[in-house]
């Protein structure tokens, strides 16, 4: 009788199996950009599914999409634009059904949601702070006067000047290995990188210096993966809500909601950085003039669930004393 009951048992898992495969009707395909950091973080996501569902390897299949942003190595993403080169492929991908799942690094995202399409999962956050990479592993205090600093951020740039005003911040882009290479060639004196891609790379022995959040307020999103699919694909949606890290999702959109309010892009230099401790949420943030002479800051706290509201207060802060400095 217990083998006749075990048999039976295996019998239904197959079935059960069978019946989400034929639910979903076909593999499902994850689409990100093809650098080996996007790689990573698709894998990642691929196996938070298998490991939260009863899909298996074979269901889930990894396409890498080439992005506007990657063909661009010499200019700024601003010059033609902005964030959404980055995304832009892989979101058409997605509308056109190519692809089921995209995968975005979101501080690479733009801050308003392109129409038919949903970016609420995200997984666990990586570390958000910004590391220096430099010559001889000097840190930032002993770079030499007038140093070359490699970056493509307007924010990291005017972060840096308020710092040390005689660095010189040079464009650099592509991506973290080529970044890297460039500083060894001796073609930047340091270079400034977010420390989610190093570590996931394993490249922490590049590393010269660590800034604390407080002294480097990183992009908002910095270190999160995010995952979008479009709005009425509820088979994909009751899959993303199993791996959705709540605590992660509850940042990303408290940060995102200050760049809706500042319509924020590649041109408008924004650091934001929420954080979360039992039910209290405290966001930080910053926006410099376009010029960078000018910074505006705010920082606020309030109740875990009120999460949304808090980003809009506060980006709504910073709207306000920008523009009252301009009035003067």
């Amino acid at each position: 009788v217990f083998y006749s009951f075990k048999y039976f048992l295996l019998i239904v898992q197959s079935l059960h199996k069978k019946e989400i495969n034929l639910f979903m009707g076909k593999e499902i395909i994850i689409g990100s950009r093809g650098s080996k950091l996007a790689s990573l973080y698709a894998q990642m996501a691929k196996d938070k599914i298998i490991k939260n569902t009863d899909l298996e390897d074979e269901d889930i299949v990894i396409k890498s999409i080439t992005t506007r942003g990657d063909l661009i190595k010499d200019k700024r993403l601003s010059e033609f634009g902005g964030k959404g080169l980055f995304s832009s492929n892989i979101e058409k991908e997605l509308i056109d059904k190519n692809i089921d799942i995209a995968i975005h690094a979101l501080k690479d995202m733009p801050a308003l949601e392109t129409k038919g399409l949903i970016t609420d999962t995200f997984l666990e956050r990586n570390d958000p702070r910004e590391i220096l990479l430099s010559i001889n592993r000097k840190k930032f205090s002993e770079l030499n006067l007038k140093s070359i600093i490699g970056t493509s951020s307007y924010r990291r740039e005017f972060q840096i000047k308020k710092m040390r005003p005689d660095i010189i911040c040079k464009l650099i882009r592509g991506n973290i290995d080529t970044r890297i290479k460039k500083l060894k060639e001796g073609i930047y004196d340091a270079i400034i990188l977010s420390y989610a891609g190093i570590k996931c790379l394993n490249l922490d022995k590049e590393i010269s210096e660590i800034f604390s959040v407080n002294k480097i307020i990183p992009s908002a999103g910095q270190g999160i993966i995010a995952l979008q699919c479009r709005e009425k694909d509820n088979k994909i949606i009751s899959i993303l809500k199993k791996i959705n890290h709540y605590e992660t999702y509850k940042r990303a959109n408290a940060e995102r909601n200050i760049l809706k309010v500042l319509e924020g892009d590649c041109e408008t230099a924004v650091g934001a950085h929420a954080t979360v401790v039992k039910d209290i949420i405290t966001l930080e943030a910053e926006l410099f003039s376009l010029d960078g002479a000018l910074r505006f800051y705010e920082k606020k706290t309030s109740n875990l669930d009120e999460f949304k509201q808090l980003g809009i207060e506060v980006g709504q802060s910073l709207k306000t004393k920008s523009k009252n400095s301009y009035k003067r």
